[in-house]
């Protein structure tokens, strides 16, 4: 049973909320706080799962208790509860809250915002797995193209259109809009899986109000373990991935999807290289010593690999179930059932399309194929085709860089 915390200095709200949610005893054990201070005292002695808070509150508002919550309990589940009238004060929490919800808020909404959340941590049953995403503040994009941004926003007569364009090449930027802007906060009524969509919803002034003012994000710092040109890499790679997921999902349905996935397989990395950089250096190290790929040797040290870090984030983040479970799988992909050209079929082969481009590219031992898998799928008779494919957008990227 959960255990779920509600927070808001308003007696007669929460009031309102016990009895709206009591139909959900029997799932969630609930307890109610007025005021930041209240629920702090009371997770002192009271272990959360979940903690739900309102975000105006006086003395310590909503962002400020959530950023305590997450030094002291980062495994706790995050979500704000505000309405769009206090947005100003709202964006302050982007950092600490894995969730936005629109108040009020029904009890199906916030039961499904919750178990979809929890749910992939509850399957691998991993406590560094949640402590470690959980204690997570930001992704830190790349230096070049944070500092691009800005300068953009600075300008008044800046469009859409090129704000879209500068944060599609950052996987941290791309995410973090991609989480607020598919919030109940801002009522999507719809899964925007692409950054367009994305910058148009939120619009500037928004965008302008996150990157300047609250300053949600801050340029990577290379560090002893993890050096910019690594970070430089994995962007590298997930846009190429991207390309080639969306290039042989062409015309196809679920290509918005596959797209994004292959975007985001690999921000797991980006959570050990801000996280845990020392870890993320000796499987690096070992896994080039002992020619292996990284994720076999990040299971080898602590279980899990870059690939459920990742997965984790974006589900704690509301990303559609199927992106989550494409990026949890891209290295396994049969560990779930196959139904022809799924997401996590096209994502697993976009992978290893992208690494066999690169290998060959700097002279080295290109990724193996599953070709049983391959077989099963119906996509042997396409790889001659897609292997085309990927030396295009290897050679299209190549050009975008030079």
């Amino acid at each position: 049973m959960k255990r779920i915390l509600f927070v808001d200095d308003e007696s007669n709200i929460l009031d309102g909320l016990k009895r709206m949610l009591r139909p959900m005893r029997a799932e969630w054990d609930m307890h109610f706080a007025t005021g930041g201070e209240a629920a702090l005292e009371l997770m002192e002695t009271h272990p959360m799962d979940v903690l739900v808070t309102d975000m105006r509150m006086p003395e310590m508002d909503g962002a400020m208790l959530l950023e305590i919550v997450r030094e002291r309990y980062p495994s706790v589940f995050r979500i704000i509860l505000s309405g769009y009238t206090e947005l100003n004060a709202s964006l302050r929490a982007v950092s600490v809250a894995h969730q936005f919800l629109s108040k009020p808020c029904d009890p199906e909404s916030l039961r499904a915002s919750i178990s979809h959340s929890t749910s992939f941590a509850e399957v691998l049953d991993s406590r560094m797995l949640i402590s470690l995403v959980g204690s997570l503040r930001d992704l830190p994009p790349l230096p070049h193209i944070f500092a691009e941004l800005k300068l953009a926003l600075a300008d008044p007569k800046c469009s859409l259109d090129r704000v879209s364009k500068i944060v599609e090449k950052d996987v941290a930027i791309t995410a973090k809009l991609l989480q607020l802007v598919n919030s109940a906060f801002f009522g999507a009524s719809r899964n925007i899986t692409d950054v367009q969509s994305a910058v148009t919803r939120l619009g500037v002034s928004v965008l302008q109000d996150l990157v300047l003012s609250v300053a949600m994000f801050r340029a990577f710092t290379a560090n002893e373990y993890i050096t910019r040109e690594y970070i430089e890499d994995v962007h590298r790679h997930a846009q190429l991935t991207a390309r080639i997921a969306s290039a042989i999902t062409l015309n196809s349905p679920s290509s918005p999807f596959c797209t994004l996935a292959g975007l985001l397989h690999d921000i797991g990395k980006l959570v050990m290289a801000e996280r845990i950089p020392a870890h993320l250096a000796r499987a690096r190290n070992q896994a080039e010593e002992e020619h292996m790929p990284l994720y076999q040797v990040e299971e080898s040290l602590i279980q899990i690999s870059h690939a459920e870090v990742g997965a984790y984030l974006l589900s704690m983040w509301g990303f559609p179930p199927p992106i989550v479970e494409a990026v949890a799988h891209h290295h396994h992909p049969r560990r779930v059932p196959h139904n022809g050209l799924d997401i996590v079929f096209v994502v697993y082969a976009a992978n290893l399309l992208a690494g066999e481009r690169e290998a060959i590219a700097r002279g080295a031992e290109p990724p193996a194929f599953d070709m049983e898998l391959f077989d099963q799928t119906g996509a042997a008779p396409l790889l001659a085709d897609w292997r085309t494919l990927a030396e295009a957008a290897f050679a299209n990227q190549a050009q975008l860089v030079n």
